[in-house]
């Protein structure tokens, strides 16, 4: 693959894109009490400290952010490798990218570590987050 093709720009509003979306998701007034509760934390309490997993806050929003910078841009490479890029062609495979690579992949890990529950928020997350960034990737290559 030559880097040197790629649209970086796209690659950075899609990084961008994700994260938004991410934080209205788990916002605490639409699913973020849900997940809480789906992950075996009790009810969500807005005035307790919040937990980052066991790791620094640092680290876990760094990991967060290079996570969200990998999906884009290789949600990209798949997009402009397909060619005849559209709206509509880069949203179905972001959706085909989610439906038979990180859906399933998420919910073996989900049920091995015995929160079922908490995937369908998080695979909800990543569904639209994979059919938007197709959907800009699509109109902008």
């Amino acid at each position: 693959m030559d880097f040197s093709s790629i649209n970086w720009l796209v690659v950075i509003v899609c990084t961008v894109v994700s994260m938004v979306i991410g934080a209205v998701w788990y916002n605490p007034k639409t699913f973020f009490p849900g997940w809480w509760k789906a992950m075996g934390k009790g009810d969500y309490d807005p005035s307790a400290p919040g937990d980052m997993g066991g790791g620094s806050p640092a680290m876990v929003w760094g990991l967060t952010i290079l996570s969200a910078f990998v999906r884009a841009l290789f949600l990209t490479m798949i997009i402009g490798a397909l060619g005849g890029a559209t709206l509509v062609s880069g949203a179905v495979t972001g959706f085909l990218l989610w439906l038979g690579i990180a859906a399933p992949t998420t919910l073996i890990n989900k049920l091995f570590a015995d929160h079922f529950k908490s995937w369908f928020y998080e695979t909800g997350d990543h569904l639209v987050t994979f059919v938007v960034i197709g959907a800009i990737v699509g109109v902008w290559l």
